[in-house]
């Protein structure tokens, strides 16, 4: 064990669970100021039962030996999980500390997939989804990535988790927000407060250092090379959307640039320390400009139902980083990969990272209709009209985030 890396991921570690409260926020700025509670919720929840199910058997699952589909009981309750190294897993760091580096990616995860039902689903079924999602959508694709599944072999690569947590976040929650309908609420509500938005973007992207970096498991030149791409796609990413906001819109607005500053992100994810700087730009440029036209045209044409744009960003930008890293990923940039397309390699490396897209995708799709159809038949998922009235801050939490009604009580009464 070398004391210097364990430090190193125990600082990444934080970083990285820093991600879901600034996720929560800049969600809950978006949202009508009657439901910003039960946004934020959503998410900050998503630290209390992943946790819990993380620790009994989503560990276990994701990355216990077991077989190319799923991992085996060896981890059970984190039987074994202590201060020692575990050779194939966490040879620099304690596997306790590599099991909590991979639960923040699990909750993230699951903090992304709430934005696409923000508004819209009610709170305790949420709760048993994430429950069961972790277990049955997220630790099985882990496993395939990560844990010694069919993806690695395959030859498939995903250095920080476009695969594992955007693609599969991304898609359930698409998937879960058009079985749930929008409810009463078919308009797009405006933001209540944009500059809570900021503030949580701040500290995504400041976590998302902590996310990319530490996924190298120790400080050398590829945790580096992730370091300075990510620096790099972010802001790739904000002027790849700001440009093409401005060409259509001839404006460029806060939300649009924090949006394309987390597009550049997920799609740098899968390739953060498997290419070169110029390549990340690119990438990040690509992944922003394509996430604005989903969002702006595909998703108005198609008129799907995706709140807070949950895939339009995460899944679209996951999707794009995936099949890019195939594209663009290089020995020259990291010894222990194959080249890709454009580094001179052979259609092979996209066709791995196509397939691994694909089947995640599919499995994805699949895993959370039948989640959701299985809780549906126990109770209604879609929050009520009366719920969508009051604010589900209210009825639901029994808090308000805001006192505007006891304030002009206390004006008129001056």
């Amino acid at each position: 064990m070398n004391m210097s890396d364990t430090l190193f991921v125990f600082l990444c570690t934080l970083l990285v669970w820093l991600m879901t409260p600034g996720l929560s926020l800049f969600y809950g700025g978006l949202v009508q100021s009657k439901n910003v509670l039960n946004t934020v919720m959503q998410s900050m929840s998503a630290i209390v039962i992943v946790t819990f199910v993380w620790v009994l058997a989503g560990f276990s699952l994701s990355f216990g030996q077991g077989n190319g589909w799923l991992g085996d009981f060896s981890f059970l309750g984190l039987h074994n999980v202590g201060f020692a190294t575990h050779e194939s897993l966490s040879p620099h760091v304690p596997l306790a500390l590599f099991m909590l580096f991979q639960l923040m990616f699990c909750t993230i995860a699951v903090s992304i997939l709430s934005g696409s039902i923000a508004e819209k689903m009610k709170f305790i079924p949420y709760l048993i989804f994430v429950g069961l999602w972790v277990l049955l959508v997220y630790s099985p694709v882990a496993h395939w990535v990560w844990g010694g599944g069919w993806i690695e072999h395959l030859g498939a690569i995903d250095y920080a988790g476009g695969t594992v947590v955007h693609i599969t976040s991304g898609v359930s929650g698409l998937v879960l927000a058009v079985m749930i309908k929008a409810g009463h609420n078919v308009d797009k509500r405006p933001p209540h407060n944009l500059v809570i938005t900021l503030i949580g973007g701040i500290f995504v992207w400041l976590g998302w250092y902590g996310f990319n970096v530490g996924s190298a498991f120790t400080l050398d030149n590829i945790a580096i090379l992730a370091f300075v791409n990510t620096v790099l796609a972010a802001s790739a990413g904000a002027l790849g959307w700001s440009v093409l906001e401005y060409i259509s819109k001839q404006t460029t607005s806060l939300i649009g640039m924090l949006s394309g500053m987390l597009a550049g992100l997920v799609a740098i994810t899968p390739a953060a320390g498997f290419v070169n700087y110029t390549e990340a730009i690119i990438m990040a440029l690509i992944g922003g400009g394509c996430c604005y036209l989903v969002i702006n045209y595909i998703k108005v044409k198609l008129n799907y139902n995706d709140a807070l744009d949950a895939f339009g960003i995460h899944g679209i930008g996951g999707i794009v980083g995936a099949l890019l890293t195939g594209v663009f990923q290089s020995k020259n940039a990291n010894p222990s990969i194959e080249d890709g397309l454009l580094a001179g390699g052979h259609w092979q490396a996209v066709g791995s990272q196509f397939l691994a897209v694909f089947v995640t995708i599919i499995f994805s799709v699949v895993m959370t209709y039948i989640l959701a159809r299985c809780i549906g038949y126990w109770t209604s998922l879609a929050t009520t009209k009366d719920e969508e009235q009051l604010g589900l801050d209210e009825t639901v939490h029994g808090e308000q985030a805001y006192f505007y009604g006891e304030m002009n009580k206390f004006k008129q009464r001056r």
